[in-house]
């Protein structure tokens, strides 16, 4: 087993690290930009090493500095996180070229995954159901019309290399074609690089569902379940829930033993989430995550297994410590998203915070490094907690869920609290009757009701 991790991220992923590798008897050393000098995780760990400046490229995402900050300090492993450099393959490939273990995927099942054309053509080739799409890049606008006309409008456009919504435009007629492509090649290329785009049947009422899996190096593979991701706002994940409303028990476990069952295949190391479109009982891939979520406490809640931990492990070399006939998903969780954001217009909201109080209670988690007199620099992400509550069943689960937020109190800056709270009073959500288009249409009658 390893004796010294360094983290090569920030936030309540790199705390969430420490927490596991402190329960395990490993050191830590968390990277820092000066921005974060104050962090919570950079108290908490061991030892701490400053990267660079503010900006995210010149620290965060500087791989120079990051391996030299594991050498000086005799780091034998690099855990990536969630963003930043979890989910470049050349980061990877670079740390185990420096004689360091990179708690992750392989290398090329990084580079395979994260490319999307690539990604669909091979889970495809290993059986798993994909939504109905281009077989490659579309190169230009008469190709795509073609592929539209044949499929039936309407269409989605689609980053190669993309996530997060950028790189993706919705097409409904004909005549909004050609600039939607040029738009989606143009985003493409400034987000990621990459102008290369695909295209797919857009499915018009879909649930985002995924599986947890794990891979190990001896040839073992499991699924955890499912979460269920589908309350997005421009694709962005605000609400998970696990296990789904609306999954039946044979539902989930046919897509999770095919899950893990192509993963088995790949060989592939590690944690991972291979992502799905469902609708009218039919599952749709849609893209493969090589990394630990942003809403991996979930599963970790009603599963009882510590991800981070095992991630740790199947990097160590050591066998999955669980096999699919032991697991057991006992009752609910959900989790939400609190962002430094203004819960009317999402904008940005960085700031001291002057009082902070964590909800507590039974069954409630609250996954975050922020607190009182912390500084949220404006530089990153605006994620600043995550609450996770666990109920026997979905109905306590919403109960405890409402009283958790009622008891947070994070003030000097504007958080989503008071949005996550109005989503948990909607009819739609507490039935469970809710697709990944729901949220931004209540939000769009919410605006137009107060406007007039």
């Amino acid at each position: 087993m390893f004796k010294k991790i360094l983290i090569a991220n920030r936030g309540e992923i790199a705390l969430r690290i420490i927490r596991a590798c402190r329960e395990m008897g490993i050191q830590t050393v968390a990277v820092h930009s000066t921005a974060d000098a104050s962090a919570m995780a950079v108290r908490m760990a061991d030892e701490s090493v400053c990267i660079g400046p503010a900006p995210a490229k010149d620290s965060y995402l500087n791989i120079p500095s990051i391996l030299t900050a594991a050498a000086v300090t005799g780091a034998e492993a690099i855990h990536p996180g969630y963003g930043f450099l979890s989910e470049n393959a050349q980061f990877a490939r670079m740390v185990e070229e420096h004689g360091f273990v990179f708690i992750g995927p392989k290398p090329e099942h990084i580079e395979t995954m994260g490319d999307k054309v690539a990604a669909k053509k091979t889970v495809k080739e290993l059986g798993l159901p994909v939504v109905p799409g281009s077989d490659g890049a579309i190169e230009s606008v008469e190709e795509g019309l073609k592929f539209a006309r044949e499929t039936g409008f309407p269409v989605l456009i689609k980053a190669a290399s993309g996530g997060g919504g950028k790189g993706m435009k919705i097409v409904r007629k004909e005549e909004e074609f050609a600039e939607a492509f040029s738009t989606a090649r143009s985003e493409a290329k400034a987000n990621f690089g990459d102008d290369t785009v695909y295209m797919e049947k857009f499915l018009t009422r879909p649930r985002h569902i995924e599986i947890q899996i794990f891979g190990d190096t001896h040839g073992n593979a499991i699924h955890l379940g499912e979460r269920d991701c589908s309350i997005q706002r421009r694709h962005q994940k605000l609400v998970e829930e696990a296990p789904s409303p609306v999954l039946t028990d044979a539902e989930r476990d046919k897509i999770g033993s095919l899950a893990a069952d192509v993963v088995r295949r790949m060989g592939y190391r590690g944690a991972g989430t291979i992502e799905f479109l469902y609708e009218d009982g039919e599952f749709y891939f849609m893209e493969m995550n090589t990394r630990i979520q942003v809403e991996h406490p979930v599963t970790e809640m009603i599963t009882g297994i510590d991800l981070i931990a095992e991630q740790i492990l199947v990097a160590a070399g050591e066998p999955l410590s669980v096999n699919k006939d032991k697991i057991r998903l006992r009752g609910h969780a959900i989790e939400v998203r609190i962002n430094a954001e203004d819960p009317e217009t999402f904008m940005p909201s960085p700031g001291k915070i002057t009082q902070f109080h964590a909800p507590g209670g039974l069954g409630v988690r609250f996954d975050s490094a922020i607190y009182g007199g912390y500084s949220i620099p404006p530089y990153y992400d605006s994620m600043v907690g995550k609450l996770i509550v666990h109920g026997r069943n979905r109905e306590e689960c919403l109960r405890r869920l409402r009283r958790a937020i009622v008891e947070t109190v994070v003030e000097g800056v504007k958080t989503t609290l008071p949005l996550q709270y109005w989503i948990t009073e909607q009819q739609a959500f507490l039935n469970g009757d809710y697709d990944i288009h729901w949220l931004e249409k209540q939000l769009a009658e919410r605006k137009t009701s107060s406007a007039s």
